[in-house]
Formats: C-alpha cells, structure tokens, sequence
C-alpha cells in the first residue's frame, strides 16, 4: 500500500507525477535566486525611481498657474483690456470679490442704483418696493436696506427678488429709506439700468444731465440691438458674466450697472458738455461755486411743484389771450427808420361785423 503524506513538522509532501512531467517541459531559469543581492538592488533602485521629486511644470501650463478656489476670474494679461478698463477687476467688482481701500468706500461722484420689488394687492399683481441698494463706482455698498410694508404681501416673487418674509424683521420704513436714498444722491450722477422705474418706486426724480441711464445709452450708441436690452443679456455682451441666473441681487445688479457704465464711459460723456462753473454771493459777499445742473435742477423742481395763479406755467397767462399785431405798421416805423412805442389797440379799425373801442381810464 502507498504511504501516506504527511504534514508533521518533519515531512514535506512528495511531487506527484503529473507535476515533475510538467517541470521538464518548464523552461529553466537563471541561476539567480530571487533573494539575491542583485535583486535587492533593483528592488531599490526601482523605489528611489519612483519617490524622486517630480520636474517642476512649465510657465506656461496649467499647473504653474495660481487659482483660487473661490474666484473663478482669469486674468490673461493685456487682453483683457476693454476701452481702458479690466474686465477681470469688473466681472470681480460685479461678484463682490474686490478689496477696497479707504477712499475707495467714500460715495464719490457716481452712485448706481437698483431696487428690488414684491407683490400686494389682488394676486399679488402691484409692485412694492422691498429693497434698495447704492454702490459707487467701486462697486463698495453705500445702500443696502429692506423696506417694510405697509400691505400685506402676496407674493414675494423670491425666485427673482431674492426676498424673504425673514428679511422684513428688521426692514426700515419707506420714508427712511427714502430720505437716505435722496441724501445719498444730492449732487451726484445718478447711473442706473431704466432707471426710471426705480425713481418711480422711490418716489424721487432726479435731474436728467446728472442721469445716466445704461439701457438708453446702449440703444442710442447702437451697443445692443434692441433699445430696451435687458440688464443680464448686456452684461453677458460686454463683460461676459452671467447675472440674475437665479434669485436676483440688486447690489449685484447695481454694481453689474456699475460695470457697464464705466465700460462706456469715455463714450457716453460726450453727449454731456462739461458743466460751466458759475459764481454766486451769499449775503456775506462771500463766493459760492456751483454747476449748470445745480440751476437746472432746481428749475426743474420749482416748474414741476411751484402752482402759478391759474394753474398755468410761470411766463404765461391762464384764461387770457395774447393779442399779436401783424403787417407793416407793426411798430409803427418812421421814415428815418426810428420806431417809437405807441398805444397800437386804441388805433384798431372797426370790421364789417362791429367795432371795438377801449376806454382808458
């Protein structure tokens, strides 16, 4: 009888016949043994191969380049230059991603301005002012505040407000925001995207030299096609930013307005001539300097408050005509060409229908 493998400490297994017909077929292998110091070398040569520092990339490949995490503006170099201003410092502007210095946080001369609305009323369907908000021309936030209702909402449009019934805890009344808001705008431009509409909500006007309004200018100087161009679709053309993808922000809107603006500036203040210096006195004698548009403006307000006796305008009459004598005898001309001034009606013809005679007193 065959003896039987064991696998005691002592024994090792026998090769079975099929096995050592396979091994002579088998071709033989070099003498090196598989823990020889030859192998070890190469088994170390192999891992300092692959732990040696890799080389360092090049300028111009992507891995040489430094981007942030969080700010997904590029910047190219002298491309990126657009009429004298960076897009990348705009589109960084527009997004909140720009550090301001001290003086660049004071209003300055320019303020955008943008609001955002909620509905009241039957379905929702009036428009109320919900917020407000005024950059400069850094885009740094002078204005940022949410006004309280005075009706019930009934929609507060979130999905294009960004408005929340949250955001009305703490919101200030419309006359405080409207008072800031005309404080604010005293003796500045005023620039805006149809800005009229926002003037309406605030129940402010503004005087039109001191208006800069985005939308009319871009139709007028043929930078959109369409001359009531949509704010997002502008901003995509000239700075190629998309805005508004979701829930609006109108101080993401405002410095958006901003951006444009001042893409187009050079351009569009050459519709305004500069505003002549003038000189006044105040009752000391002392000089008070001030601009065209200060009087324009303030004309502007006092023909659109001031009542006349009448109602009529200040120059013209109400209810009374303006008789105008007409031909050669106008102003009674002299043959030496002098004209003197004559009481002309008291000389007026009787017609074939009646006559006409005034009674001095």
């Amino acid at each position: 009888m065959p003896k039987a493998h064991g696998n005691g400490s002592g024994s090792r297994p026998a090769a079975s016949a099929n096995w050592l017909a396979l091994k002579k077929e088998l071709p033989k292998k070099s003498g090196r043994k598989s823990g020889s110091a030859e192998d070890g070398a190469r088994k170390r040569r192999k891992i300092e191969h692959t732990q040696s520092p890799s080389p360092e990339p090049s300028r111009f490949s992507l891995a040489s380049r430094r981007i942030p995490a969080m700010n997904p503006i590029l910047n190219f170099g002298e491309d990126d230059i657009k009429n004298g201003e960076s897009l990348s410092a705009l589109r960084n502007m527009i997004f909140g991603q720009t550090e301001y210095t001290d003086h660049q946080q004071l209003p300055g001369k320019y303020l955008a301005l943008d609001c955002e609305m909620v509905g009241v009323g039957i379905d929702g369907a009036e428009s109320s002012l919900a917020r407000v908000s005024l950059v400069n021309f850094h885009g740094a936030i002078q204005l940022d505040e949410f006004v309280r209702q005075r009706e019930r909402v009934i929609d507060y449009r979130t999905q294009y407000s960004g408005v929340r019934e949250s955001d009305m805890v703490n919101a200030k009344s419309f006359d405080d925001i409207q008072k800031q808001v005309a404080g604010l705008l005293e003796d500045r431009i005023l620039v805006g995207h149809a800005v009229h509409n926002d003037l309406k909500a605030l129940l402010l006007s503004h005087p039109r030299l001191m208006t800069r309004d985005t939308q009319y200018y871009a139709g007028k100087h043929k930078v959109a096609r369409s001359k009531k161009v949509a704010l997002r679709n502008l901003v995509k053309q000239e700075i190629n930013v998309t805005i508004q993808g979701g829930e609006h922000s109108s101080v993401t809107d405002a410095r958006a307005t901003m951006a444009v603006y001042r893409l187009h500036r050079k351009t569009w203040e050459k519709d305004h001539k500069p505003l002549a210096k003038k000189r006044k006195r105040d009752e000391a004698g002392h000089d008070l300097e001030h601009t065209e548009a200060d009087d324009m403006g303030r004309e502007h307000e006092r023909s659109s408050t001031t009542q006349y006796p009448g109602g009529g305008r200040k120059g013209v009459s109400s209810g009374l005509t303006t008789v105008v004598r007409r031909g050669a005898n106008a102003n009674n001309d002299t043959s030496g060409g002098e004209k003197t001034k004559t009481k002309w009606w008291k000389e007026l013809v009787a017609s074939s229908k009646g006559s006409m005679r005034v009674i001095s007193k």
